[in-house]
């Protein structure tokens, strides 16, 4: 199973997009050892649409577009519910062993998901209950997604 983390805005120069990348080298280094095909993090424009929901609805079908078929879909969002890191590596871990051909982790852009792709996801997570920076939560999950790998693959980096 592929693993993808698919974000809208795109990442400046800086320590966001420095540690980002960091945890998704790591992420696509171990993927192998956690019986994943494969590990992409890609971006999309930020739409320029002048109203919120236009703008949600025109990324929304921009994330659409590069979600592969057949792929499951995690929304990142506030409203979604929170899980532990290891509930987290155990969803990947059935998605994978349940022949899913890629699960997609997405992350809005700062006016958040459409509603109608939202609905579509299969889960829908949060980071807490506070609102974070779209910046600081592609940080975090690639983060996540790290550590889930390390959690599948039996490696130490997790402790609990």
């Amino acid at each position: 199973m592929r693993l993808l983390l698919l974000g809208v805005g795109r990442l400046k120069a800086g320590p966001e997009r420095e540690l980002s990348a960091r945890y998704l080298e790591r992420a696509a280094a171990a993927a192998r050892t956690a019986r994943l095909t494969g590990f992409e993090s890609r971006e999309i424009d930020e739409s320029r649409a002048r109203r919120p929901e236009d703008r949600k609805a025109d990324e929304a079908k921009a994330l659409a577009a590069i979600i592969p078929p057949g792929a499951l879909v995690m929304a990142l969002d506030e409203r979604g519910r929170s899980i532990s890191s290891q509930m987290f590596a155990d969803e990947i871990g059935r998605c994978r062993d349940g022949g899913a051909p890629a699960l997609a982790l997405v992350i809005g852009g700062p006016d958040g998901l459409d509603e109608a792709f939202r609905a579509g996801a299969r889960w829908t997570l949060a980071f807490g209950a506070m609102t974070w920076p779209h910046q600081l939560v592609r940080v975090m999950a690639a983060e996540q997604i790290y550590r889930a790998i390390t959690i599948l693959a039996g490696h130490p980096y997790h402790r609990v």
